[in-house]
């Protein structure tokens, strides 16, 4: 069911219209701070899944790999979807999707069926992504936009808190089969919580039938550009969220609940940044570039700052600061994006830019697992890193800011 509203530019203004957006917008957040978990959560169960199962250590980055085959492929086909049939129906098919999968992933015997598990859950967890670019980017107007979808994607964020700050200790009370059972129940609570609370906001009301442009119309210069962007910043953010904790471990012997500290502390840098990078871009005038080129320089420096490091005290004080870079980025990308496509086709223009992003965080973690295991150097691997929002800010240089309504 659809909220009608009587036109684009009439964002806000019903006193039920702006009450609502609100109710929307959390349960984007929830959806997408949910799959995030469970993408992430193999990141702090691996050591501890690939003990139980026999794997060696160059397999666990393989776990990721696998779901991020499946997890660009959902992005694109989830946009599409999100474009043709609304954000409520395509949120609430992918959480139900990542539920089942999540739960059965809990039974995993080997390392094959576990590979299939994964690329299963990351075919059900994309979707989610595009919609909630989708209804955000419907409920709110521009002068808003920016800081609506940095707190949508703060929800990454809070899922590297909740994922290392908790997981940890869940696993060591339940073990790694019913953490991922717990996870699994969660995501088909919130899908069914979905399916009532939310609803699609029409952004134009035409009288004739609709007429969608060609889907190649969505790959101008400036969009491939900031795809190749994405793919380099994730590149970095994703390989440190996969393998911080197991790197910190295997390099320095921590306790993966000091490693796990240590993360959460980023996240939580990270979870600041994202309102605020949105709401300053905003106040900008929705002048995004320069601030994306100026947060993936900070990024790359910081990563390779991280790895020079040693103690516990000092990624301690580091934490944070790699937080910020890792994450800062993202709401405007994505807001960049959506207002650079038209905010009609934001669904697609969402899910096939992320697809793009997510094959960075697909090769990300297995080849940085890859040189690590080569080189047994701490900072080699960080070093890799390094090389993703280095390409990004790259790219960055040569995209012509347009701002679109």
């Amino acid at each position: 069911m659809q909220a009608a509203a009587p036109s684009s530019t009439a964002y806000g203004a019903e006193t039920g219209t702006r009450g609502f957006r609100w109710i929307v917008l959390f349960f984007a957040w929830a959806g997408l701070m949910l799959s995030t978990v469970c993408r992430l959560a193999w990141g702090t169960l691996a050591l501890s899944a690939g003990e139980s199962l026999g794997l060696p250590l160059a397999a666990l980055g393989v776990f990721v790999t696998a779901f991020y085959a499946g997890y660009v492929l959902s992005n694109i086909f989830g946009g599409l979807a999100t474009d043709r049939f609304g954000g409520r129906l395509t949120l609430t098919v992918s959480l139900l999707g990542l539920a089942v999968a999540t739960f059965c992933f809990g039974f995993t015997p080997s390392l094959f069926v576990g590979l299939v598990l994964q690329c299963l859950m990351g075919l059900t967890a994309g979707a989610d992504y595009a919609a909630g670019v989708k209804l955000v980017s419907t409920w709110f107007g521009k002068s808003e936009r920016g800081r609506a979808v940095g707190l949508l994607m703060s929800a990454s964020s809070i899922a590297v808190i909740v994922t290392n700050a908790v997981l940890p200790a869940l696993v060591a009370k339940m073990g790694w089969r019913h953490t991922y059972h717990v996870l699994g129940a969660a995501a088909l609570i919130l899908a069914a919580i979905v399916a009532v609370c939310v609803r699609n906001r029409v952004v134009e009301a035409p009288t004739g039938a609709i007429r969608r442009p060609p889907l190649r119309t969505l790959f101008t210069r400036n969009f491939l550009l900031l795809s190749i962007a994405g793919c380099g910043a994730f590149w970095g953010t994703l390989g440190f969220a996969s393998w911080a904790i197991s790197l910190m471990v295997k390099g320095y012997h921590l306790s993966p609940v000091r490693a796990g500290i240590v993360v959460a502390i980023a996240g939580a840098a990270g979870l600041l940044s994202k309102p605020s990078i949105g709401w300053l871009s905003d106040r900008l005038g929705g002048r995004r570039k320069t601030l994306t080129i100026v947060s993936l320089l900070f990024f790359c420096a910081t990563l390779l700052a991280f790895g020079q490091l040693s103690s516990i005290e000092a990624f301690t004080m580091a934490a944070p600061f790699i937080g910020v870079g890792a994450f800062v980025y993202s709401p405007l990308l994505v807001t960049l994006v959506a207002e650079q496509s038209g905010i009609d086709r934001s669904g697609s223009a969402a899910g096939i830019a992320n697809a793009i992003w997510q094959s960075g965080s697909a090769i990300s973690p297995a080849l940085v697992g890859f040189v690590f295991q080569i080189s047994h150097s701490f900072s080699m691997a960080f070093a890799a890193l390094a090389l993703g929002p280095l390409l990004g800010s790259i790219c960055m240089l040569f995209v012509k800011e347009q701002p679109h309504n």
